[in-house]
């Protein structure tokens, strides 16, 4: 990836088109990643709802482990979510070029780990189930929130739902007959780039979920190296330049 558009595209200084693109490649992060995890524990890692719903459904039936792994993963999901907080905050402070890197890189090595470490700790058997979902809701919870607070909660890209319900109200806008008159009643008007940002990332997720459902199922948790490249190749640039701007500062004292 060429220095100068991993530095425009992660790095403080941020722009729409910058937001979008990095959106994109992210919600094909998370796309694999949800993918993938499903093929490797039976469960998707990003989708809240689901474990939300899926932890009520289990108490009722009377499974208070698998209650309690959903609820690991609801509060792992919002510890990753809470990481990225403090990260950038902390960074914005210190006027850091990776105070939106710094998750990323975060995510990188975890996801790192987990494919490590995931054939050796499957042989556990279910007792590795919980552990896997909070490391990987962890993940996406750190992923989520770096796209919202760098888009200000514009773009998400760990959940489509909220992506394919305003993709169709701008379809509905977009085929809305505006037959009364200007002066009685404003145009409704659709917002295109909104439809076509919006519909590349859902586009995204379902190619990172293809791609990722593929790899899982033939590369296993090697799978996990090229998507924690990825992370990394996205972050390490403002990275970079924080270690030389320091290096240079202590150069420069007496």
């Amino acid at each position: 990836m060429p220095i100068e558009y991993a530095r425009r595209l992660i790095g403080r200084e941020r722009t729409p088109a910058a937001n979008r693109q990095l959106g994109i490649a992210l919600a094909f992060v998370a796309g694999a990643t949800n993918a993938g995890a499903f093929l490797a524990v039976q469960q998707y890692t990003s989708h809240m709802t689901g474990l939300l719903s899926s932890m009520a459904d289990e108490l009722v039936l009377g499974n208070l482990p698998l209650a309690l792994s959903a609820l690991g993963g609801l509060v792992s999901f919002i510890l990753g979510a809470g990481t990225t907080a403090v990260l950038v905050n902390l960074a914005q402070r210190r006027h850091l070029h990776s105070q939106y890197a710094l998750p990323l890189l975060l995510e990188a090595i975890w996801m790192l780990l987990f494919g490590l470490l995931g054939s050796q700790l499957a042989e556990i058997g279910e007792d590795f189930v919980p552990a896997t979902v909070v490391v990987l809701c962890f993940m996406m919870g750190l992923q989520n929130a770096v796209i919202t607070k760098v888009s200000n909660a514009e773009i998400r890209t760990t959940h489509i739902t909220g992506m394919i319900t305003d993709i169709g109200i701008e379809l509905g806008k977009l085929l809305y007959w505006n037959h009364l008159p200007e002066s009685i009643a404003p145009p409704v008007r659709a917002n295109p780039q909104r439809l076509a940002t919006l519909s590349a990332l859902v586009g995204a997720f379902f190619l990172g979920g293809v791609i990722g459902a593929l790899g899982f199922k033939h590369l296993g948790y090697a799978m996990t190296l090229p998507l924690s490249l990825l992370l990394a190749s996205l972050a390490l640039v403002p990275a970079a330049d924080d270690v030389r701007q320091r290096w240079g500062r202590s150069a420069l004292r007496p």
